[in-house]
């Protein structure tokens, strides 16, 4: 494996040896967040906690995974991925155990921090795991998959905790947070294997200032790219409620929308890994972002449910193209030395899109919800052509690199 490059020989040859090590964890922990992140509002509000401080509360999560990118990275690299995966759903459980018994809103905050800061770690070594045990020819629907799982696993829990809810109170979701991050905790131990994710003898001073100056022009590139990505997903999220307000809806007409939107997303995620894997991933993360910020730019055109829904079916199928193309780009960038600082840091590029995203929505809504929207969509237009113009197509790339090496393979 090149020093530069790594070509993801991979230890796996089908996505169903992927099926109880990786996607059933997934689902697993993604149904537990699902129950925890909409209940989390509401049990600092029974904490005595004011609106601000909630929201505050709220955003603490986010903050924790955005401030332990790069920590998580660190963790990976020093003891692999299946210990860090552990570690993380080990702090995870942590950190719900002391939400469930919090007395105040300040303690129950810093559980949501150590929360978020968990997951990270867990969201990490997951992706470094796949980025080295799936072969080049996979990547692209393995990661798709990865992401259309835990995009399943987010819509059955709200379900699941709402259900539990109603004999148990809020901190049933808790709960059922802390049983399935302990199964995926298990499944992890017993069936992950540490690969390169872990520095090998005499790679221990590899790092990250290092890796981002060797791959600045990555980062201010496709790194750019993948944060507008992120921006956008995380905007509609408050903006689509938003406007529906505006236009006059209610809540139920509201969720009826998120709803079908996510159908929509949810049934995209293989196909657009068999067109990152055959076509090429610029073939995904181009009408990805072109798609949403049509949608976006669509919605201020929106008077009514039946124009509304299938702007959020647009902006659905768009997200879905999407699903994986920033883990599988990250993955195909990386270096095989230092790959899991590297990983940190591109993780870091795509959570200030989430964590900017609402922030930056916001800071325009004051002026116009509707200029607000408009210019997420503008945002998304011009990441859109710097993956597109400034970008080299990552799978082409990849492939004459694994063809050069089998070649040298072969004169020795």
């Amino acid at each position: 494996m090149s020093a530069t490059e790594g070509t993801g020989a991979g230890r796996v040859t089908s996505l169903r040896e992927l099926g109880l090590s990786v996607y059933a964890p997934t689902l697993l922990f993604a149904i537990g967040q699902g129950a925890v992140i909409p209940i989390i509002a509401i049990a600092a509000r029974e904490l005595g906690a004011s609106i601000a401080l909630a929201g505050f509360i709220v955003a603490l999560r986010g903050i924790g995974v955005l401030v332990f990118d790069i920590p998580a990275g660190w963790l990976v690299a020093r003891f692999g991925e299946r210990i860090a995966m552990a570690a993380g759903t080990g702090l995870v459980i942590v950190s719900l155990v002391a939400a469930a018994l919090a007395p105040t809103p300040w303690i129950f905050a810093a559980a949501s921090f150590v929360m978020g800061c968990g997951w990270s770690v867990w969201l990490l070594a997951r992706l470094t795991y796949v980025s080295e045990a799936v072969p080049l020819s996979l990547r692209g629907r393995a990661l798709s998959t990865l992401g259309g799982i835990n995009r399943v696993g987010n819509f059955i829990g709200p379900f699941l905790g709402a259900g539990v809810a109603t004999f148990s109170g809020v901190t049933g979701a808790y709960g059922i947070h802390i049983v399935t991050a302990a199964i995926a905790s298990v499944l992890l131990l017993f069936l992950i294997e540490d690969g390169d994710g872990k520095e090998a003898p005499g790679h221990e001073h590899v790092n990250l200032p290092a890796v981002v100056r060797e791959h600045a022009n990555v980062f201010l590139t496709a790194g750019v790219g993948t944060t507008a990505i992120q921006v956008l997903r995380a905007s509609r999220q408050s903006l689509l409620p938003l406007w529906a307000s505006h236009i006059g809806l209610d809540a139920g007409a509201v969720s009826l929308v998120f709803g079908i939107s996510m159908a929509m997303e949810m049934s995209m995620f293989y196909p657009a890994g068999a067109v990152m894997d055959t076509l090429g991933r610029k073939w995904v993360a181009v009408p990805c972002l072109g798609i949403m910020s049509a949608g976006m730019i669509l919605l201020p055109l929106t008077h009514d449910f039946w124009p509304l829904t299938l702007v959020g079916i647009l902006i659905g199928f768009g997200n879905g193209l999407g699903s994986g193309i920033v883990m599988t780009l990250g993955a195909d960038l990386s270096p095989a030395i230092g790959r899991a600082q590297f990983l940190g840091a591109w993780r870091l590029c795509g959570d200030i899109g989430t964590a900017g995203g609402p922030l930056l929505a916001a800071a325009i809504s004051a002026v116009s919800l509707a200029g607000a929207s408009v210019s997420m969509g503008a945002l998304g237009l011009a990441g859109a052509s710097l993956i597109y113009f400034r970008m080299p197509e990552t799978l082409q790339r990849k492939a004459r690199v694994r063809a050069a090496e089998s070649g040298g393979a072969g004169g020795q």
